[in-house]
């Protein structure tokens, strides 16, 4: 745009100022136009002779949006300022004012001149504002992603800085996706008559640049492939090359540099250089790139020496740090080993012990050949003792709920490692976000220091809407409220109910699940993790009630898929269950082991239905069971874990009624069933781990174990194991008392592998087995950590079986499938799953084939 500066009283004077002396003209000032003929009042200026006066008045005119007290500062004139006209502080100020960027336009005005003073005059023309801006040459969900990323702000005046940043900006954005070639265009088009411009960007992005070659020079000691494999966002073209396109992107080049550098390093050659890389055009759309390497030599540990050390010897430092001579010398195993391994490393060493103030330096104090003297000078400092301990942002959860949490308390020595495990406490109490809380010591001039935890509510209560489809009963839905963070002691201070009152971390639990009038279940439960307030004692009750009824006619096998609107029910059964437990945190052999017992009753009250398929169809069953179980749990966070295990073992007893009376065989299923024996052996381990990045391998081992208490008693029909499909609880539990364990891409309740013709034998494949086995191998990937949704994608290999005697047990004889899905964990809807499972294996009579089919599920995690 050309920008037009008219300067009556400078750019004017100056221009004759410099011509011969014996060319004069005499301007008048006044109306800001030149004449010849002097009017009284005004003095007439000899450009030829400068003279000095003193600005009398400034004044600003022209502008609509800016303040033009603040353009006329921007000058750098004031009023009482002696200047020289013609002279350089009057060019000047025009050029500051254009250089501003505000203005598209700068006149400048002398209205008076005489008795030594002048009255000055700006006038100025606004640059326009941004009003609109329209991309061109871009597909629909382009352009909303350029103006996420653009930012260009409406109303903002346009300059060519902006100008030239959105064309940058615009430009990168499409290289960083291949095009290289991506050419921008932008034109501005104003609109005078409301002050305002158009920002058409033009985008000719072309075609995307891939990799056709990429030539390494100099590998002799490393293998060619473990270096293509480093260069993650660099690839060759490859036919079925998917998940790594070829595209050539030069900011990922430039970090796969980088790794690939940092990768020699870590195999000890720290010398590792890239000599010089060349990325060459093929003329098409294609780029090939060369790059030579300079491996240098590998280096290994000789001898590490420790300096400043007080509290240890250098033999025990070395024992914590775990390098020993000949080892290959890499310093990023090293830093991990001094700081990166919160209670194994050597700064935990010093930290746990309250020297808050240790540092340690490694240096390389002598390279011979190829191996490498390390000194660690180390700071040990002075002991520091907490002095207060600081939360904030807990606006819902009571002050001292965070605080039976924390392990850094007043009084005590500062401990790194106290710290991190905090941060995992407070992470798994389900009530604060994860990913921002925040440990921030501070230290103080005594010596002391105070400790403060930043954290942030989410909400953590929840509506439960689950749902499944399979078993006998179709559709089963349920309904329910669970409260995580309740408070029984403010039930009377209705000034704490928000809604409801909350903020003592018990945790309350109301459902209903039914199948209509056919099927219905109510339960309500209730937790104190606290018990008296001092120690981790769990205290929880939970009752339960279901009721099952049949309307199936024997003459019609089809009548109970029928409606049942105004039908009687044919058979019935009840199951009322009351269960009272206690658990405790162990300090042995760490402290992330848990104990816990519990005691339970049910009920099962058999009217005319026979569940059990063993002519039980009438009578009333009664369960006694004493529950132990042994649990550790490490895992990071509870939504998404990066890292971590979580094992239990647990055992359930009942009374041997069979020690104490003779067993009739030929008794009635009603006699014989009256009181249920047995005794059951759970086993589930979960492991955790950080593959690279966010990718997470997740693999899992689940066992089960149904015995009796001696060889004259058969083992039972209650609590047995069925597997297949997507685990739906609840259906098993009311209909057969059994354990429903998923097994993905096989159909509900379908595997199974007992001591009968499977093909035919209906009535013992609904019985279940008496083991299980199931070994899961998940890769997990978060698409979002947001705590109102965390959203992760997985692929699955999964294997398991029951069997219905233990002399066909046979933990080889796996039904294995693979798969993919995705689950959404929503704070007050609870978890939400899909899957597609391909189960590999045939089970004769229910799966001929190998096939394939979807799971989805709501609110349950499959075991």
């Amino acid at each position: 745009m050309e920008h037009r500066i008219k300067v009556i009283l400078s750019a004017v004077c100056l221009f004759f100022s410099l011509l011969p002396a014996t060319v004069q003209a005499q301007v008048r000032v006044g109306v800001g136009v030149p004449t010849e003929t002097p009017v009284s009042g005004d003095e007439l200026l000899n450009y030829a002779s400068p003279k000095e006066y003193e600005i009398a008045g400034l004044t600003m005119t022209g502008t609509r949006y800016l303040d033009p007290n603040s353009l006329v500062s921007l000058a750098g004139l004031k009023v009482g300022d002696k200047i020289r006209i013609p002279g350089e502080a009057i060019g000047s100020s025009v050029r500051k004012l254009m250089e501003s960027g505000l203005l598209d336009n700068v006149e400048l005005f002398a209205n008076h001149a005489g008795e030594g003073k002048v009255t000055l005059m700006f006038r100025a023309q606004e640059r326009p504002r941004l009003y609109r801006v329209n991309f061109m040459g871009v597909k629909k969900g382009e352009q909303d992603n350029l103006k996420d990323k653009v930012k260009l702000n409406l109303g903002k005046i346009v300059t060519n800085t902006i100008t030239k940043n959105t064309q940058m900006a615009v430009r990168k954005f499409f290289v960083d996706k291949g095009y290289l070639n991506t050419k921008v265009k932008i034109t501005t088009i104003p609109d005078s008559t409301r002050n305002n411009a158009t920002m058409r960007v033009l985008v000719d992005k072309g075609q995307k640049v891939k990799i056709a070659k990429i030539n390494f020079e100099g590998l002799n000691e490393v293998d060619e492939s473990a270096v293509r494999m480093k260069m993650k966002g660099t690839k060759e073209m490859r036919f079925g090359r998917l998940f790594t396109p070829s595209k050539f992107v030069p900011k990922k080049y430039e970090e796969d540099k980088q790794k690939l550098l940092e990768y020699y390093n870590k195999l000890g050659y720290r010398d590792a250089t890239i000599e010089h890389d060349t990325v060459i055009g093929n003329g098409g759309n294609t780029i090939s790139i060369n790059m030579k390497l300079n491996e240098g030599r590998q280096y290994y540990y000789r001898k590490i020496d420790f300096s400043g050390n007080y509290l240890y010897t250098a033999d025990q430092l070395r024992q914590v740090l775990g390098v020993t001579k000949g080892d290959v010398y890499n310093p990023e195993d090293l830093e991990k080993r001094m700081n990166g391994n919160p209670g194994q490393d050597l700064s935990s060493q010093y930290m746990d012990l309250g020297y808050l103030y240790y540092n340690a330096q490694p240096v390389e104090k002598a390279i011979d050949g190829d191996s490498i003297d390390l000194e660690i000078r180390i700071f040990e400092g002075k002991q520091a003792t907490i002095n207060r301990v600081i939360l904030n942002g807990n606006t819902k959860t009571s002050d001292h709920v965070v605080m039976r949490t924390v392990r850094t308390l007043p009084g005590q020595k500062f401990s790194k490692t106290a710290l991190i495990r905090t941060q995992r406490e407070l992470a798994t109490l389900g009530y604060f976000d994860p990913e921002k809380i925040g440990i921030n010591p501070v230290p103080q001039n005594d010596g002391t220091v105070d400790i403060e935890y930043t954290v942030e509510e989410k909400p953590s209560d929840q509506i439960e809407l689950s749902g499944g489809w399979g078993g006998y009963v179709g559709f089963v839905g349920t309904l329910g409220l669970t409260f995580n963070n309740f408070s029984a002691r403010n039930i009377p201070n209705f000034s704490a109910w928000r809604p409801l009152p909350a903020g003592d971390g018990q945790r309350v639990q109301l459902r209903f699940q039914a199948n209509g009038s056919q099927y219905q279940v109510y339960s309500l439960s209730f937790t104190e993790p606290w018990l008296g307030g001092r120690k981790p004692n769990a205290f929880s009750v939970s009752a339960s009630h279901t009721v099952y009824k049949t309307f199936y006619d024997p003459s019609n096998p089809y009548s109970i898929y029928q409606s049942l609107k105004g039908r009687t029910p044919t058979g019935s059964y009840t199951n009322t269950a009351l269960t009272v437990g206690l658990g405790r945190q162990l300090k042995v052999p760490d402290d992330y082991f848990s104990l816990s017992h519990s005691i339970s009753y049910q009920r099962y009250d058999l009217n005319n239905l026979d569940l059990f398929y063993i002519n039980y169809r009438n009578g009333i069953s009664n369960n006694i069971t004493f529950n132990t179980t042994l649990s550790r749990n490490s895992i990071d966070n509870p939504q998404f874990p990066r890292n971590g295990s979580s094992f239990t073992l647990s055992g359930s007893f009942t009374p041997p009624y069979s020690a104490f009376k003779t067993t009739n065989e030929s008794a009635k299923p009603e006699d014989k069933y009256k009181f249920v024996e047995y005794h059951k052996w759970m086993f589930d381990a979960s492991w955790f781990q950080t593959v690279f990045g966010k990718l997470v391998l997740n693999t899992r081992a689940h066992l089960g174990f149904l015995g009796s208490y001696n060889k004259r008693t058969d083992i039972g029909p209650f609590e047995r194991f069925v597997l297949g499909g997507s685990g739906l609880a609840g259906q098993g539990q009311f209909a057969l008392a059994q354990d429903i364990i998923g097994l993905r891409g096989y159909d509900d309740r379908s595997v199974y592998t007992a001591d009968y013709n499977r093909s035919s034998d209906a009535t013992a494949r609904s019985q279940g087995g008496v083991v299980y086995n199931k070994f899961v191998a998940e890769l997990r990937y978060p698409v979002s950590l947001n705590p109102s949704a965390t959203i992760f994608v997985l692929g699955f290999l999964e294997a398991g079986n029951n069997w219905g005697t233990y002399k066909q047990y046979n933990p080889f004889d796996l039904k294995k499938s693979a798969g993919f899905g995705a689950r959404i964990f929503m704070p007050a809807f609870g978890l939400i799953g899909i899957d597609y499972g391909y189960g590999f294996d045939t089970i004769p009579g229910v799966k001929d084939k190998a096939s394939g089919q979807f799971h989805f599920t709501i609110g349950q995690q499959l075991r």
